[in-house]
């Protein structure tokens, strides 16, 4: 008896004080942030939690990168402004947050979502990309399932206090006064009653009830009136099959923890994403420009051939259809340079847009002209390596390789909760509880069993003197255990076909064969990839040679053929083809400088090296914050 009475009062001193201790970190965290009242520690789990409102401002790198109406901007300049300004990466950046909410949801017994794996592939640049066109860089990885809704629900994990306050007044008539000892008995009750429930990580459920009433009735025939009721009861049951363990109640936790971290790995491979992309949109910034240069360079030959033209015209040397060809000519190359600015234009639009929380809405912004510092080099040699290398780096840093190795984990994680399903229910119950009854000798006479006769005076004796006495004397009794009630027992429940658990658990199985076949199908798009990325660095490299030499050789085919036209013999014809030939050259050079460096940036993508390549730290990208300062501007010659 005596270990019974230390057990139930530790037990429910234990359940007493779980509110108090069941705060978890994220609360702290925000009561720090919060002002500090003297009824905090009671209404913060009730009160609403206040997310601060998004930033649009964009940071102050790019005012500093501004001078005279123009942005002067180096690769490095661009990745830092859209790690701290890209939108891309700025939603992305809610998603850890949203994850650890989840987290927080799963540790009070809520099953855990799913993670969101979505990632933006960023803008294409001006014109389809139609002067830097060769080289895409969009991975062919698709996600697979995370689905992890198998298996029994798990138990409250969170505290729960009820209680229960109540007055009432009842009139009931009576179809036999000689039972009652009146034709109405009239009831007065009032009560009070409190509890808390809580559950535990092995599955079991736990509560704990304080019930008391406090009743008064114009009953004769009751011994005690007003009399006070109470009962203390500790109810308890865990589950044995289906239900049972830690292992399975704690598995929306751990699913919710591998979802943070399936967080971290979608925050990093938009970054990356974004990154490459930008690194894309500047080479093909730098392209326009070259390609506006080049374009200014065959309307000067266009141009100096129709003043050439026009004064042997004049002097009598030449025919005057020339004039009429060699304009043609320079109207031609005025709509390709029309085209070439137009194109620089909406490229720079592009880059802004992606560099700038509220893109072209500045008009300091919109109106300023992007001038890139950097230039595209070529290396006169390649470091070569092994193929088997990169696609040994390319497995080991992809992170959405990664992403799909911990959403396998969540897939078997359910499929154990799947199985545990199929068990029957068996559970173990037990109750423990005490009560107590005390109040005063009713004051109302006992009924006579003869009709017409007076009632009889009540003997004062008639009631056991233990029970006579105020809500005192009934918590005496209770706390003492004077009246003790204990109850243990199983309940099963076996479902005769279980048709519905045993097709969950096929699902969960196949659903998880098509997941590790679709995680071998992104190792293979890896491998390809990575070859893909090497062939085209090869690719690239070959195209840029060829046209250095088809530029080199358009140059000298046009300087002899100036000089043939010069001394009469060759036609104007002639001359304006081999001026086309030379700059659809440099347009060529232009372009494979632009596709070399696409390629380049696709190796880095699909092995995974595109921040380490560039410099890019987690930290940074994750607070929003580059610390390295911005590139040195250049000197602008003074008017």
């Amino acid at each position: 008896m005596k270990r019974g009475k230390s057990f139930v009062t530790a037990l429910c001193i234990v359940l007493m004080v779980l509110p108090a201790t069941a705060q978890v970190a994220p609360d702290r965290q925000q009561m720090a942030l919060e002002p500090q009242n003297w009824h905090t520690r009671f209404t913060r789990n009730y009160s609403p939690i206040s997310v601060a409102p998004i930033n649009i401002a964009n940071s102050g790198r790019l005012d500093q990168l501004m001078r005279a109406g123009r942005i002067y901007l180096s690769l490095q300049d661009a990745i830092a402004l859209a790690i701290e300004n890209n939108l891309d990466i700025e939603i992305a950046r809610y998603n850890p947050r949203i994850s650890e909410a989840d987290l927080l949801r799963a540790r009070a017994g809520g099953a855990a979502r799913n993670a969101n794996t979505s990632v933006s592939t960023g803008p294409s640049s001006a014109g389809g990309s139609s002067t830097t066109g060769g080289v895409t860089s969009s991975s062919s990885l698709t996600g697979i399932s995370t689905t992890t809704t198998g298996g029994p629900a798990a138990p409250s994990y969170d505290p729960a206090f009820t209680s229960t306050l109540q007055w009432g007044h009842t009139t009931a008539p009576q179809l036999n006064s000689f039972i009652a000892g009146t034709s109405a008995v009239v009831n007065e009750a009032t009560t009070y009653n409190f509890g808390i429930a809580q559950g535990f990580i092995t599955g079991a459920q736990a509560q704990l009830g304080f019930n008391n009433a406090f009743q008064k009735t114009t009953s004769p025939r009751t011994d005690l009136n007003p009399a006070y009721n109470s009962s203390l009861a500790l109810q308890f049951s865990q589950p044995l099959l289906q239900g049972f363990g830690v292992a399975l109640n704690n598995r929306f936790i751990r699913i919710a923890k591998n979802n943070l971290k399936v967080a971290d790995y979608n925050f990093q491979q938009q970054l990356i994403t974004t990154v490459n992309s930008v690194i894309n949109l500047y080479w093909d910034l730098v392209s326009f420009n070259e390609d506006v240069i080049v374009k200014q360079k065959a309307l000067a030959l266009s141009q100096k051939l129709y003043e050439d033209n026009k004064k042997q015209v004049e002097i009598g040397t030449l025919a005057p259809i020339e004039i009429v060809r060699a304009e043609a000519e320079v109207a031609a190359r005025e709509q390709d340079l029309t085209v070439s600015q137009t194109n620089l234009l909406q490229q720079e639009t592009i880059i802004k847009n992606a560099l700038s929380k509220t893109g072209i809405a500045s008009p300091s912004v919109a109106d300023a002209r992007i001038v890139p510092i950097d230039r595209i080099r070529v290396p006169e040699t390649e470091a070569i390596q092994p193929l088997q290398d990169l696609t040994a780096t390319a497995l080991a840093s992809r992170p959405e390789l990664r992403v799909t190795d911990v959403s396998l984990e969540n897939s078997r994680i359910s499929l154990k909760a799947s199985r545990n399903s199929l068990l029957p229910s068996l559970n173990a119950v037990a109750s423990l509880s005490n009560s107590g009854l005390s109040g005063d000798i009713s004051s109302l006479p006992m009924p006579t069993t003869t009709p017409g006769a007076l009632p009889i005076a009540r003997n004062p004796n008639s009631v056991d003197g233990f029970f006579l006495g105020g809500f005192g004397q009934d918590l005496r009794q209770l706390f003492a255990r004077n009246f003790p009630n204990y109850t243990v027992g199983v309940q099963l429940n076996i479902p005769i076909f279980n048709r519905s658990a045993r097709a969950d658990m096929i699902s969960a199985q196949l659903q998880l064969r098509q997941n590790e076949l679709r995680q071998q199908q992104q190792v293979n798009a890896v491998r390809v990839e990575v070859s893909n990325a090497v062939i085209g660095v090869q690719q690239a490299r070959a195209r840029f040679q060829a046209a250095v030499k088809a530029r080199i050789l358009a140059e000298q085919t046009l300087d002899a053929e100036q000089k043939k036209y010069a001394l009469g013999a060759s036609t104007i014809f002639l001359v304006i083809q081999a001026q086309r030939d030379l700059a659809q050259a440099q347009f060529n050079e232009v372009a494979a400088q632009a596709v070399y460096s696409r390629a380049h940036n696709e190796m880095d993508r699909a092995t995974g090296q595109t921040l380490k390549t560039n410099n890019v730290l987690m930290d940074d990208a994750v607070k929003g914050t580059v610390q390295t300062p911005h590139s040195p501007l250049p000197v602008l010659d003074k008017p």
